[in-house]
């Protein structure tokens, strides 16, 4: 796969300041039951990067430590992680609000028949990956077989009262197909509505659409067709600088299976650890440092964020 990393450091993106920490999100590996050509984590069943008992221990400490009001949980699939409900329910007790990324299809395979009942008892808002409502785009995007699946695990959520109860939000993500950005979130929103409802009976609450970022395994793809530098050109055409003030990285930090500290999931995948405490980036390091004001590593893949309405891990920024 090749890095896309030595294309990104020459940047003229502004530089941000964290203004407080409110969102911790968490990776708990990056072992998935489903391999995507647009993920930017890299993520696979041959994985096995996992996050160990005793980092999510710190975890539930650092939560303690800062008061969290969010943690938001990702992979991989969060839940492949066999200390997964150790930490929701940690979370839970601790009255934090907690958000869940899920692929829909795990709902489906053998050994998570719990998953669907734990999320609802524990109040977990439910971030549900469907990049289409088109069965032959999310098969060719996530493959064969993927569209009936993720159908079944939303009808699962419904089922336990996601989409129709008030405390429990489903929300549906969806990425482009390709090198292009979103089209507008709330038209989208309705035509998503309107197809899962009528065909599939399936309910929800939101679509966020977000920007796919030029690293990892989709930045492998542009570089291998050649259009890298289009694509990286048409982010910064459709920069918007209204959009720095709502940026998810002004809010929050993200931890890697391994408990070290980034300014967001992206980061983590391109290596960008923050220069915290003294060079210290392991959250066992930082429970007592000041996040306020702390300055955010910047580099050409943050004109994702900014382009068009705006992307963040909550849809558009306006």
């Amino acid at each position: 796969m090749k890095d896309t990393l030595e294309f990104l450091k020459n940047t003229d993106f502004p530089s941000i300041n964290r203004t407080s920490l409110e969102t911790l999100q968490v990776n708990l590996g990056y072992l998935c039951n489903q391999q995507c050509l647009h993920c930017h984590v890299d993520a696979s069943p041959r994985r096995t990067e996992l996050m160990s008992a005793e980092t999510i221990n710190t975890v539930i400490q650092f939560i303690k430590q800062h008061q969290i009001k969010t943690l938001d949980l990702t992979g991989g699939a969060p839940e492949m992680n066999p200390n997964y409900r150790q930490l929701v329910l940690a979370a839970q007790a601790l009255d934090v609000h907690i958000i869940n990324r899920c692929n829909l299809t795990i709902l489906e395979e053998q050994g998570y028949e719990w998953l669907a009942d734990f999320l609802a008892e524990n109040n977990v808002e439910v971030v549900a990956s469907l990049p289409c409502y088109l069965e032959e785009n999310v098969n060719a995007q996530r493959g064969k077989g993927v569209f009936e699946k993720s159908i079944a695990g939303l009808k699962k959520l419904n089922a336990a009262g996601y989409g129709k109860q008030d405390n429990l939000k489903l929300n549906l993500v969806f990425n482009p197909q390709g090198a292009s950005l979103p089209p507008p979130q709330n038209v989208l929103e309705q035509d998503y509505k309107k197809v899962l409802f009528d065909k599939f009976d399936v309910e929800f609450n939101h679509l966020f659409t977000i920007t796919n970022m030029p690293i990892k395994r989709f930045g492998s793809t542009l570089l291998s067709k050649g259009t890298f530098d289009n694509y990286m050109q048409l982010l910064k055409n459709s920069y918007d600088d209204g959009n720095l003030e709502g940026l998810m990285c002004r809010t929050m930090i993200s931890v890697d299976w391994q408990g070290d500290v980034y300014d967001c999931d992206f980061n983590q995948m391109l290596n960008l650890k923050s220069n915290f405490n003294q060079g210290k980036v392991n959250l066992v390091d930082l429970m007592a440092f000041d996040f306020t004001r702390s300055n955010v590593i910047v580099m050409d893949h943050c004109y994702g964020c900014t382009a068009g309405q705006g992307s963040s891990c909550g849809g558009a920024l306006y």
